[in-house]
């Protein structure tokens, strides 16, 4: 043990080292070449007109960015009909997450989610030096009862990633609401709405109702709504989301944000990207109907597949996942193993453009149909 060891913090402890990745340049070159199926990003990229925005705002960036975000918060108001003290920009819904528990949790406290849920959840509570509690799932979604059954005195959060990743199963607007009524006054609800487009897009198409987030801010209740412009937006890079909760947390986090956290450029993007509907309806359409595409074919091959309202598909392999994963990556595919999730037989495979949905195909088929035996 380092003498380091001693002058860290205890959450630092609890967390544990990450080493930094040693990439040979031939390794760089090679993970370059791979069909990036691993991270949930937008395979389109960002829209044309946030391109030209991020172009013209490069002229700028001898300057600070403006700290407050003014623009993009006020046009994210006006966007969603709320006041502007209600809406915080951030570096990407993950750094609101961080944001949220530096402000709500503190060493006693405790938060709440499901078991198979965002893994930053458990990053952000444990850097706060509280505990997050997993209640179980069901059938591959929440058990909202036994979140509800989780709660104690010291909680003071619950994170309800929805659609939840990496299942992306999706709870209906009605099951939010009924579950909100039983949460006692001391705990804010985070609904984490990352994947807010798809989810939309899936409810219309399946006649469900999907979130009603927005009125339950309106009305009063203690919610935050997370949502970024990683995913539908294709923006991941440039690291920009936002939340909308009561005026008073919003002050409460934005204190605690670190100083111009989200880039000129970042800000000009999701500005342009935000009117860019055209570009959103053609990533929506793609990522359902590549879904039902990508359903079927590994149904065929015999695989499980948990029916999706983001854009990337839960599917039980049949063995060892992490091992399945390692082939595919051979044959230029990278997906996501979810071991470190529970679920050892699961892969999360983001959904990609036809070509790339193909190849992945093309790849998996090379490693035959599920094998219930362990390995492959």
């Amino acid at each position: 043990m380092s003498r380091i060891f001693d002058l860290l913090s205890k959450p630092a402890r609890d967390l544990g080292a990450t080493s930094i990745p040693s990439e040979t340049h031939a390794a760089l070159e090679r993970s370059s070449q791979l069909i990036k199926l691993d991270s949930n990003e937008n395979p389109f990229g960002p829209s044309a007109h946030a391109i030209d925005a991020m172009r013209s705002a490069l002229a700028q960036v001898s300057s600070y960015p403006d700290d407050d975000c003014s623009g993009l918060r006020l046009r994210l108001a006006a966007h969603h009909q709320v006041p502007p003290e209600q809406v915080l920009v951030a570096a990407g819904s993950t750094a609101l997450l961080s944001l949220l528990c530096q402000t709500l949790l503190a060493p006693g406290r405790n938060a709440v989610t499901s078991a198979r849920s965002f893994v930053v959840y458990s990053m952000a509570v444990r850097a706060a030096g509280a505990r997050l509690i997993e209640a179980p799932m069901r059938n591959d979604s929440f058990d909202l009862e036994a979140i509800l059954a989780a709660i104690d005195s010291e909680t003071r959060i619950i994170f309800l990633a929805n659609p939840n990743n990496p299942t992306g199963t999706m709870l209906e607007a009605a099951v939010v609401e009924r579950f909100l009524a039983q949460v006692p006054g001391h705990v804010v609800v985070v609904l984490d709405e990352a994947y807010y487009e798809f989810a939309l897009h899936f409810a219309a198409l399946r006649g469900a109702t999907y979130s009603k987030s927005l009125d339950y801010l309106s009305q009063g209740a203690s919610v935050v709504v997370l949502r970024t412009f990683s995913k539908a937006y294709g923006l991941a890079g440039l690291r920009v989301g936002y939340g909308l909760g009561a005026a008073d947390l919003m002050g409460y986090c934005a204190r605690m944000r670190n100083t111009f956290s989200v880039s000129s450029v970042a800000q000009a993007a999701a500005l342009a990207a935000l009117d860019d509907h055209v570009h959103i309806q053609r990533v929506v359409e793609n990522n359902a109907t590549q879904s039902r595409d990508l359903t079927r074919a590994l149904e065929t091959l015999g695989y499980r597949v948990v029916p999706t309202s983001a854009n990337f598909l839960f599917c039980d392999v049949g063995g060892d996942a992490s091992a399945f994963a390692k082939r595919l990556h051979d044959e230029g595919v990278a997906v996501r193993p979810l071991e470190a999730w529970g679920a050892p037989n699961y892969i999360r495979v983001t959904i990609g453009t036809p070509e790339q949905n193909q190849a992945f195909l093309s790849a998996a088929r090379q490693l035959g149909s599920a094998n219930p035996a362990p390995g492959f």
